[in-house]
Formats: structure tokens, sequence, C-alpha cells
């Protein structure tokens, strides 16, 4: 399918895919929806917890590396190790990653040193990027998940279930509520009634929150047993 790199709503670029009308990002700005999403609701509470002096995520979506590069920002804030996982089936090509701009964008003068070295790791190899974040980046499809209570959080980012409901089914939420150990956490830009029903019919406790600029709510699901 054909991708385009377009700019959002906050300067940040992202991929478009004009055939489904999709964007890897929210076009209201793809930087201010990682953060809200995945930092501001994900990462920053689970860092509070006293428990975990290394984090475990695993991101479903891996795509431009834009979560990686906004949880690497935060991580050296917190100082916390992140074990950072990412899955992603279809790899963005090397000439899309130059065509983005968030290394620039987010102001931080170790930003482009970072963003190229995650794209640049090797598949399928646990990579140390800095003294906070390690790197996994497996291609494979999210139906191939098997992991077992590996996980304090999830990134859920696959694209929506308008274009791809497959990816939002019960048995997939399955396998991240396996992947997760007790008391993790999985967020999500979604809030669709379908989504949050699967969630709950497999066992999270889910919350609606306010969602980025240009959303209403998104979701975080809790695995509690």
């Amino acid at each position: 399918m054909k991708r385009e790199i377009i700019i959002t709503g906050d300067g940040s670029s992202t991929i478009h895919i004009p055939e489904w009308n999709e964007q890897y990002h929210s076009k209201h700005g793809a930087l201010q929806e990682a953060r809200h999403v995945f930092i501001d609701m994900g990462l920053i509470p689970i860092s509070r917890r006293e428990d975990l002096h290394e984090i475990s995520i695993l991101e479903i979506g891996f795509g431009t590396g834009l979560n990686a590069l906004v949880t690497w920002e935060e991580a050296q804030n917190l100082k916390k190790s992140i074990d950072y996982n990412g899955v992603e089936a279809y790899p963005v090509a090397q000439e899309e990653v130059e065509k983005l701009n968030f290394s620039a964008i987010i102001k931080d003068p170790l930003a482009v040193g970072f963003f190229d070295k995650i794209h640049e790791s090797e598949w399928e190899k646990k990579v140390e990027i800095t003294k906070y974040f390690s790197l996994t980046k497996q291609q494979k499809f999210f139906q191939e998940i098997e992991d077992t209570q590996l996980y304090n959080l999830i990134y859920f980012d696959a694209f929506g279930a308008r274009v791809q409901p497959e990816l939002w089914s019960v048995e997939i939420l399955r396998k991240m509520y396996n992947a997760l150990k007790n008391n993790g956490v999985l967020v999500t830009y979604a809030a669709k009634g379908s989504v949050r029903r699967a969630m709950l019919e497999v066992g999270f406790l889910v919350e609606r929150l306010p969602g980025p600029p240009g959303k209403r709510e998104m979701l975080r699901a809790t695995k509690n047993i």
C-alpha cells in the first residue's frame, strides 16, 4: 500500500496510509498522543511502584519508533531502567525513518543519536542502547505472541479497529493479559465499546481515561488476579 509522511497537528510527523485513511499516530499530534497515552497514563504511574527497579515494556506495533523515543526520554528523567520489547510485522523502511522529524521536535540533543540507534539495532537481539534503556525488536505477527507473565506494561498501539478489527479481538487481548505480570497494565489510545468489552471478557479491570488532543477518551486495563 502507498505510504506518505505527513505533519500532524503538533508539528511532529507520522506515516499516513491513504488506502485506509489511517495514520501510525494521531493526525491531531503524534508526539502529544504518544506522551499522553503511553507516558502520562502508562509509564509514569507504573514507575511510582516502589518494588519495580526495572520496568519491562511490550509495545504492540513498534512502527516508527516514536513510543520508544518518548519512553527513553522519560527514563532519563525517572532514572529507571527500561527493558523495551517492540513487536512489528512490517518494519518501517529506512528511507521513511530518515524523513521523520521526531528527534528534532523533542529538542533533546541526544535524541538524534538514540533514534538512529534504535532503528539500526539488530532484530531478534537484546541491545543496550543507553544506561537506562535496552531494546529487543521482534519481527512477527501479534497472533504469534506466546509470552507469559513477562511485562509490567503494554503499549497497545496497533492500527485502529476500523481497519484491522482482528487485532482488537478477545484472542489477541487474552495474549496481552497472559503476557503481563500480575498488576501489569495495558494502555491504548482506543476507547471503542467493543474493545472495552473484549478487555473485560478476558479478565482485565478497565478504566476510561481522558484521551489525547482530538480524542475524548482512551482505555487503561489492569491485570489483577
